[in-house]
């Protein structure tokens, strides 16, 4: 009998500069690029297996955000759950998921998403602005998941794709039905 694979569909999104493409890079292609280059938007695809099934991830790894930015349809629609990305050395990158998080229950007029808070650039310990205990707070106030990461040393850089695979998967089973993604709508 062959094995079901599911597909989901993960944007990244934070605040620019904060390490979302070294996040993906390292996680799709085991690689650190020490140099920043703006990113314009790219999608990978990556297969993971997670509680004995196997998953096919569309990884959007987008442009970064600010506050005044509107969300891209994109970034919405379709997207099955979300990766909000700060730096760990910038108290506005980590003010800027919250900003995010809300932008994305606006557009697509819900009140909970599938969604993992990451605190990136761990390795960057001498220079940290937000604490731990801050991001476990966050986290706890939105339900969602929580990890800090080091792309540089791969440091939790899976584990926070199995996170956003266990939020949406937590979500279908209490609701018992096949994703459709977020069910946003142009207007």
């Amino acid at each position: 009998m062959p094995v079901e694979v599911k597909r989901r569909k993960i944007a990244v999104l934070g605040a620019r500069s904060v390490g979302k493409s070294s996040l993906v890079k390292q996680f799709v292609e085991k690689q650190f690029i020490d140099s920043y280059y703006p990113t314009i938007e790219r999608a990978y695809v990556k297969n993971i297996s997670y509680k004995g099934n196997e998953y096919v991830l569309e990884i959007f790894d987008t442009a970064g955000q600010d506050e005044f930015s509107p969300l891209k349809a994109q970034y919405a629609i379709g997207i099955h759950g979300y990766v909000l990305v700060y730096s760990i050395a910038s108290t506005d990158s980590f003010e800027m998921v919250q900003i995010l998080r809300d932008k994305i229950l606006d557009y697509c007029g819900v009140t909970d998403i599938p969604c993992v808070i990451v605190g990136a650039k761990s390795d960057l310990h001498s220079s940290r602005q937000v604490q731990l205990s801050e991001l476990e707070k966050l986290a706890e106030a939105n339900n969602a998941a929580c990890v800090e990461t080091s792309a540089k040393d791969d440091v939790n850089v899976g584990r926070v794709f199995q996170l956003c695979v266990q939020e949406i998967e937590r979500r279908l089973s209490s609701n018992q039905t096949a994703p459709q993604a977020n069910r946003c709508l142009l207007q």
